[in-house]
């Protein structure tokens, strides 16, 4: 059997080696665009702010470690072009000498990714202005930062990546702004929970400017101007965009495969695409929501690394199921953290779902022991069932414990009064004798 893998990141990367592991006779292949593969999307804020030092960290995995580890080939700077599925082969362009190469497959597994969204503004191509999706991305942000020494920063974007870098920017002492155009920062979160966010923001010296659209760019003789909608324009020496990603499937669309929300490829819970022998995994696949079952788009490493797996092993003869994702996340801000699973309020009334819900403010762990901060829960919960649709959670101090333990009741279909009956662990420095999730429970 033959398996070809297009894009060698977190879903691709995971296929092959569940592959290899599964069927040690298989010829694998992964052709991967950038020049990197397996490398650590989440961790690339934190290399330019100087928190992981050695850029080596960023790779899980190298080409050559690949092979000899799982015997698979890793073609970096490879484009697959093209699919045919009729004669199930796939054309690839080497992006180092411009060769075009055919390669046949058994099996195919698609593993794009995602693009950062690139408005057509005004100035939008100024070398001053840059994405952070890939390791070249950050390797060209870093060296930006390292040779001309900004002063001032613009980043446009109030999400996940958009906070990270912020923050790393903020902490080489530069001056930032931080631009969103919607009412608050961080979509997953309803805006009550989401002023905490602002609050650690601003206490932390980024400029925050909320309900705020940006309309275009231009380079200036010192700089570049940020142009916008409702207030005055902001002059900077650089800018980051982190307005989001949409699925890169624009190979997958010309070979025919059923395309859903965003264009993104419509899959089954095997990983199966509309088309026989080719599966597709991570960013750029709509998936089932696990709370309302609605059809969806999660951009998380840990949703792509499942499907990866779960692909894999259907190809190589097994039964596995994608049984949908909850968005379960979590971030740092400064000395906060902030975490959230399943869906929010907001999301539940467009939906039309009866809730309820319980906000509590506990400590981390027993108040008599020293070092205890206070954190914010809010939990979701829906009317008449007490099924828990979902939860978030602001705080210093044991947040992403309590997330996961939320985030896996969720799963296991625990109602909301039931979480009191879950046997935590306590010790005074950990817990309380009733946990925070107890809590909520009660």
């Amino acid at each position: 059997m033959k398996v070809v893998i297009i894009g060698g990141v977190a879903g691709g990367a995971t296929a092959a080696a569940r592959i290899r592991r599964l069927d040690e006779q298989a010829e694998i292949v992964v052709f991967e665009r950038s020049g990197f593969i397996s490398y650590a999307n989440c961790g690339l804020p934190y290399y330019i702010g100087g928190t992981i030092e050695d850029e080596n960290d960023l790779t899980l995995q190298t080409p050559e470690s690949f092979w000899k580890r799982f015997r698979v080939k890793m073609n970096v700077h490879h484009e697959a072009t093209a699919i045919h599925p009729d004669s199930k082969t796939v054309t690839v362009k080497n992006l180092e000498n411009g060769k075009i190469l055919t390669e046949s497959y058994d099996k195919l597994v698609l593993s794009p990714g995602a693009k950062p969204i690139k408005p057509g503004f005004d100035g939008i191509d100024s070398d001053k202005i840059f994405a952070l999706r890939t390791v070249e991305d950050t390797l060209r942000l870093k060296k930006y930062t390292d040779e001309h020494h900004p002063k001032s920063a613009v980043v446009v974007g109030g999400g996940f990546i958009g906070i990270e870098v912020a923050e790393n920017l903020r902490e080489l002492g530069i001056d930032v702004t931080l631009v969103e155009a919607a009412d608050q920062l961080m979509a997953p979160f309803d805006r009550d929970m989401a002023s905490f966010i602002h609050a650690e923001i601003r206490k932390n010296s980024i400029h925050l400017m909320l309900d705020t659209m940006v309309e275009g760019f231009a380079d200036t003789d010192c700089g570049i101007d940020v142009k916008l909608k409702s207030a005055p324009t902001l002059h900077t020496d650089m800018i980051v965009m982190a307005i989001g990603v949409a699925p890169e499937t624009t190979l997958a669309k010309e070979a025919g495969l059923e395309l859903g929300i965003k264009s993104s490829i419509v899959v089954n819970d095997k990983m199966e695409t509309s088309i026989p022998d080719i599966y597709a995994v991570g960013d750029a696949v709509q998936i089932k929501n696990f709370v309302t079952d609605t059809d969806t788009l999660i951009s998380l490493a840990g949703p792509a690394n499942k499907q990866g797996r779960i692909a894999a092993d259907n190809i190589c003869g097994g039964d596995s199921h994608y049984t949908g994702g909850q968005g379960s996340s979590v971030i740092k801000i400064f000395d906060m953290t902030a975490a959230a699973t399943g869906i929010n309020e907001k999301t539940a009334k467009s939906l039309g779902i009866a809730t309820d819900k319980v906000i509590l403010s506990p400590m981390s762990h027993a108040g008599y022991y020293p070092g205890g901060k206070m954190m914010t829960m809010k939990v979701l919960l829906e009317k008449e069932s007490y099924r828990i649709l979902g939860a978030q959670i602001v705080g210093f101090d044991g947040v992403d414990k309590r997330i996961d333990v939320l985030a896996t009741a969720i799963r296991a279909g625990i109602k909301a009064y039931e979480l009191t009956e879950l046997d935590l662990a306590y010790a005074p420095p950990y817990s309380s004798a009733k946990d925070p999730v107890n809590m909520a429970g009660y």
